[in-house]
């Protein structure tokens, strides 16, 4: 038997035959559904395994299910995020904890994968080798651009503080000499303040997506901050590199040539992304192979956040993973 076990919906249930919701959901659980016999219960907290969902193609990443708890899970790319998606899910990041689970799959099974799609973590690179050791490894390139967006917003947030700074002072300049403190005000009607606070979106955003507000904004703080314009220039031509390129070896070359003008930008944000790239040039190159990312790991994991704010956090840990398998596994 299936229910709705959303709470609003088994409020609503409860009040219809005048029993009270959480006595209702605790009815359906331990007798009318199937949990009280699931034969993964026992271990549920601590792993789960559905060899039988094994696929050529995986994903491996974290989520957090309860608490920020992190769990480890391999996912089988092949079901596009329906039924036999999980193929296991793992309590911890902890490499040696996630390896000794996986390998419960028999090894004639798990030489059958071809390739994995994983982020820069190193234990999820000691995982992928140690559990799939004739897969080749795909470093996703969403996680390398992302490290260079992140080091263009550090540079952003800086200047923002900065100007806080400044303006404290110009604030207490004010009131010393007894004046009205009048902040400058830009063209687009932005302090600077406000103009720093403002353009995070935008510097996120490809130039043809700007909106008129964003594209103002955008050409505001470029003109008045020289180095946030070169920092977002880095990080447009490292997204170029991956959705222009079609062969390996060119994207090598645009690597090496962004490599170039990172170091000589002096920027010590990007020279840190530039060695990340660095040490995982292979597995990021292989990404020219297949174009594969991890997009179907990180869908997966917004609908596991999905159902998880559907029922407002997770109370049994176990009856969550039950549920979830019943949907993905």
């Amino acid at each position: 038997m299936s229910v709705d076990t959303n709470p609003n919906s088994v409020h609503s249930i409860g009040q219809f035959y005048g029993v009270k919701g959480r006595d209702l959901l605790r009815q359906y659980r331990d007798f009318q559904s199937e949990f009280k016999d699931w034969n993964q219960r026992g271990h549920a907290k601590k792993w789960l395994l559905y060899p039988e969902n094994l696929g050529s193609q995986l994903s491996i990443d974290e989520t957090s299910l309860s608490r920020g708890e992190l769990y480890t899970i391999v996912t089988n790319k092949a079901a596009k995020g329906g039924r036999g998606t999980i193929v296991a899910i793992v309590a911890g990041t902890k490499a040696e904890t996630v390896i000794e689970v996986i390998r419960k799959i028999p090894e004639s099974l798990r030489k059958k994968v071809t390739e994995i799609t994983l982020d820069m973590a190193s234990s999820m690179t000691m995982i992928a080798k140690r559990c799939f050791p004739r897969a080749v490894r795909v470093t996703d390139r969403f996680h390398v651009q992302r490290l260079a967006v992140e080091a263009l917003q550090e540079i952003r947030i800086k200047h923002r503080w900065d100007a806080l700074d400044q303006e404290n002072e110009a604030i207490e300049q004010a009131k010393a000499s007894q004046t009205e403190y009048q902040p400058e005000i830009l063209a687009n009607g932005d302090t600077v303040k406000q103009l720093l606070a403002r353009s995070r979106y935008a510097l996120y955003k490809k130039p043809n997506t700007w909106t008129d507000d964003q594209k103002e904004r955008a050409n505001l703080v470029f003109e008045r901050f020289p180095d946030l314009k070169k920092a977002y220039d880095l990080a447009q031509e490292l997204s170029n590199i991956f959705t222009d390129t079609e062969e390996k070896l060119y994207g090598l070359t645009r690597l090496a040539k962004w490599h170039e003008k990172v170091r000589q930008s002096g920027f010590k944000s990007f020279n840190t992304v530039a060695r990340s790239i660095e040490n995982h040039y292979q597995t990021i190159l292989n990404y020219f192979d297949n174009r594969s990312t991890n997009a179907s790991a990180e869908s997966f994991n917004a609908k596991v956040k999905a159902f998880r704010s559907q029922f407002r956090g997770v109370r049994n840990v176990e009856f969550f993973l039950y549920r979830l398998t019943q949907l993905y596994a």
